[in-house]
């Protein structure tokens, strides 16, 4: 696909056409939220390319032998299709249907999450050519997996980036929040694509916020566009204060999508721990200037109302959570890490 004029397509129903750096809409109700704020297709595009610093990515591009390798050019070559939502493009003059572009094996997979010179010498005499690791945005090395007809998104992780990851999702589910499946892999995580092939859309949160990540502010824009999703963005802001997630930010959450109607459904399942917690460390024991708790509490303060979403934890919940997953970590750290910043909610 050479040419820069272009249909932007949901399924198979065009939205809008981005000709001579113009967009004109054609669908307002299932347009990408990132085109109602910004009116640039070629910036869309940008933003679902796998990201550049990553080493697998640049070994990825040189075996699909691609000779333009800018963010555009790279998500062009897929047609800018992903796997967790069903947006893409086709040219001006195209008769390709979803059907065409859509993904259906996971051929270079193993190229895009270890890197290994025989996966890359396998990918580089292979006649595939479509891949979804080239919209698999993302700073850590990671791939998507077709595992039984479903997609499972493996990244790479070390023993206490694995524990952290799971760890997270156990408790969330512990407190009834609505999380992203994961599980452990062989040196890696691995978590299920919770947009089911894209039976639904996800929107991250840039779409809407740009690389704002405020809590008062994506609090306000949720009102405004999502009410339903509040809650949930309550608990995950929650539990990545008391777990030390410093790595919230407008990529890594969002919001569901009707795919037929564009109707919001909710926030997305609440995913990407692989920062927080012991991941880098145990860490010090909790202060009062610590900002995740300072943010989040402020964050009450200006909106009691979102006191009622606050799950209660204790000790005995925390500690049945690691003792389930079977890992070798220093249980009384995690414990007295994880309350220590629970008692310091506003609650």
């Amino acid at each position: 696909m050479t040419s820069r004029n272009y249909y932007i397509m949901s399924a198979d129903t065009v939205v809008a056409k981005w000709e001579n750096n113009e967009l004109t809409v054609i669908n307002e109700k299932l347009l990408p939220l990132y085109l109602k704020r910004v009116h640039n297709a070629d910036m869309w595009l940008e933003t679902r390319a796998i990201d550049t610093h990553r080493a697998n990515s640049r070994l990825l591009k040189k075996a699909l032998r691609l000779k333009e390798k800018d963010d555009i050019s790279t998500v062009i070559h897929v047609n800018g299709a992903t796997i967790t939502d069903n947006y893409w493009i086709k040219p001006l003059d195209s008769e390709l249907t979803y059907s065409d572009v859509k993904f259906s094996d996971d051929y270079f997979a193993r190229l895009a999450l270890k890197g290994t010179y025989d996966s890359f010498n396998k990918a580089a005499n292979s006649k595939h050519s479509k891949t979804p690791e080239l919209t698999n945005i993302g700073s850590y090395e990671k791939c998507w997996r077709l595992i039984d007809g479903r997609w499972w998104m493996y990244k790479s992780a070390n023993h206490e980036e694995m524990f952290s990851e799971l760890f997270v999702c156990k408790l969330g589910q512990a407190l009834k929040m609505n999380m992203a499946i994961y599980e452990r892999g062989d040196k890696c995580v691995k978590s299920l694509d919770f947009t089911d092939g894209a039976s639904v859309n996800f929107e991250p949160a840039m779409s809407f916020m740009g690389d704002n990540e405020d809590y008062d502010d994506v609090f306000e824009k949720l009102k405004e566009i999502c009410p339903k999703a509040i809650p949930d963005f309550v608990r995950m802001i929650f539990l990545d204060t008391i777990v030390a997630n410093p790595d919230r930010h407008t990529a890594n959450f969002g919001l569901l999508r009707d795919t037929k109607t564009g109707e919001l459904l909710g926030l997305s399942p609440i995913f990407d721990h692989n920062m927080a917690l012991i991941s880098r460390g145990y860490p010090k024991t909790t202060t009062n200037n610590d900002l995740l708790i300072k943010l989040f509490n402020e964050f009450i303060k200006h909106n009691p109302e979102c006191k009622k979403y606050i799950p209660t934890l204790t000790e005995p919940t925390i500690r049945k959570v690691i003792t389930d997953l079977h890992m070798r970590v220093r249980t009384n750290d995690v414990v007295e890490l994880v309350i220590s910043r629970y008692n310091k909610i506003i609650n």
